[in-house]
């Protein structure tokens, strides 16, 4: 039985769109911020991953929500 030695290839997504990994020097963050010049919300966004799907890392940026304005209140009955 031999071994075979495989380069995993790493994958980037953003809300559905794929993003080029501009190399392996660059760490995922580095990446984040990379692109954070064509897509500005990328700022703040998470990272998920990475998921391996055989020789592919697969790591996808995740928009960090927030809700602006007033928190709502739950109805309350008077009796």
């Amino acid at each position: 039985m031999s071994i075979s030695i495989a380069k995993l290839i790493r994958e980037f997504t953003y809300n559905g769109v794929a993003l080029l990994d501009p190399g392996p020097t660059f760490s995922p963050e580095e990446i984040r911020d990379l692109y954070s010049a064509q897509y500005p919300e990328l700022t703040t966004a998470a990272i998920d991953g990475p998921e391996y799907k055989g020789e592919v890392m697969c790591f996808k940026f995740v928009r960090a929500a927030g809700a602006k304005g007033c928190v709502a209140q739950p109805a309350s009955s008077h009796a």
